[in-house]
């Protein structure tokens, strides 16, 4: 297996722009697909997840076209009526991608195959699928129900309603939210239980009004999507930088940066739509000092030189809380993170891999199903091997784990190219 060795970091300083949000990216690509004229999306996301999207929809008939060497995108769409009827997808571990096409698809009238990669078939899609079939799609699990793959087929859009749970994946309402509308009928989706990540379903609504379509909410409960509303292309529309891919470079500020040579972060700021921004609170809550601008925030250590620990639900930010679990190893006290089980149904199992490579820096951690507490060591335990699951955010956040004056390897650093090919590359030049 390949392998990153990281040496100890002493000092970190300097600016680093973002890579365009994989959660923006993949909406906005899927939206402009079913808009009515041509949109120009500017600043896309590099990755494995934005290329599976893509992919995907020139297999389907949409046609697009990458502008030079640049991350800037035109597409044509297809005025909510895919061109290709039947086809097969491959979607890899896209879950922003597999989602909210499985939804777009359902209500297409064609018939499509929908797989992706081992982990994606472990991945749970049972809650959409049961919405979808509420308003008439016909959808077959082809290995064990409740995952993928899938088996589409033409159905008989009926109803007006449909309820799907919350507690499992925000990615579920986000394409319902995303396809209702090409039915062109009155829709109430109502969320059944408590709505986790509700700040991803925030970005989802952003984009759908820039695109045209209105959606009235109701709470968090339920949402009206009137009938008779087209996707139109906003004609042009740039992606944020990515607010979860911030949470590395902050935390790596506010561990080991200096107030007069912070850790500066581009693309996001006052101004972001994603709710992951709010984990500059959470750092803030350590005592990090951070200061914000329109498009920008910085990070640096307290004026004390430690962190203290927390106690903090994460619910509404949990791919950027790993991030926190790491900040822990340098915070005075035990650190609890709650309200994270969603985690356990991401990329892997996110509880169980964090609080097994954390143990293997020292790290003294108890694991619930639904929480997870980390007690720093006098002194993290040097060249620990971090397995990474194939999970590009536990590869990401346990490269921090050198600020501690301990070199790490970080396993399949390639990993990372899901959302950030050079992260390491971006690390190495703000690290001294």
């Amino acid at each position: 297996m390949e392998f990153l060795d990281l040496s100890p970091i002493s000092r970190v300083a300097g600016s680093v722009d973002l890579p365009g949000s994989k959660s923006i990216s993949n909406r906005t690509l899927l939206l402009a697909a079913l808009s009515r004229g041509e949109t120009l999306v500017k600043g896309l996301l590099a990755s494995d997840d934005t290329q599976r999207m893509l992919e995907a929809l020139a297999a389907l008939g949409v046609k697009w076209e990458q502008l030079g060497d640049s991350r800037d995108f035109r597409v044509w769409g297809c005025g909510g009526d895919f061109p290709v009827k039947d086809v097969d997808l491959f979607l890899g571990n896209a879950g922003t991608a597999f989602r909210p096409l499985t939804a777009a698809l359902a209500l297409a009238g064609g018939t499509y195959k929908l797989s992706g990669v081992a982990r994606m078939h472990e991945r749970p899609i049972g809650d959409l699928v049961d919405a979808l079939r509420q308003a008439g799609a016909q959808i077959e699990y082809l290995g064990n129900d409740g995952y993928p793959p899938l088996q589409i087929r033409p159905g008989t859009i009926g109803g007006d309603r449909v309820a799907v749970k919350g507690n499992v994946s925000s990615q579920f309402l986000t394409g319902l939210l995303m396809a209702l509308p090409l039915t062109g009928r009155d829709f109430t989706v109502e969320v059944i239980g408590e709505l986790i990540s509700k700040p991803y379903i925030e970005i989802t609504l952003n984009l759908l009004q820039r695109f045209g379509i209105k959606v009235e909410r109701n709470g968090w409960n339920a949402f009206f999507i009137p009938g008779l509303q087209t996707y139109t292309s906003p004609g042009e529309i740039f992606v944020e930088g990515d607010a979860s891919s911030a949470s590395y470079f902050l935390a790596a500020g506010a561990i080991g940066a200096n107030a007069d040579a912070p850790v500066t972060v581009t693309g996001v700021g006052r101004q972001s739509i994603q709710g992951d921004v709010r984990f500059a609170e959470a750092l803030e809550a350590m005592g990090a000092v951070i200061e914000r601008g329109d498009d920008w925030i910085s990070a640096s250590r307290p004026a004390s030189g430690k962190l203290k620990a927390i106690d903090m639900d994460f619910n509404h930010i949990p791919d950027a809380a790993m991030t926190i679990a790491i900040a822990a190893l340098f915070a005075e006290g035990t650190t609890t993170l709650r309200n994270i089980e969603s985690w356990r149904v991401k990329e892997t199992d996110r509880l169980a891999a964090m609080a097994t490579e954390l143990r293997k820096l020292g790290a003294t951690v108890e694991e619930g199903q639904d929480y997870l507490r980390v007690t720093p060591p006098a002194e993290l335990t040097p060249n620990a091997a971090i397995a990474t699951y194939d999970d590009h955010r536990i590869a990401m956040c346990f490269s921090l784990a050198a600020l501690g004056g301990v070199p790490v390897r970080i396993l399949d650093p390639g990993c990372t190219a899901k959302t950030f090919p050079t992260y390491f590359d971006e690390l190495g030049r703000i690290s001294s």
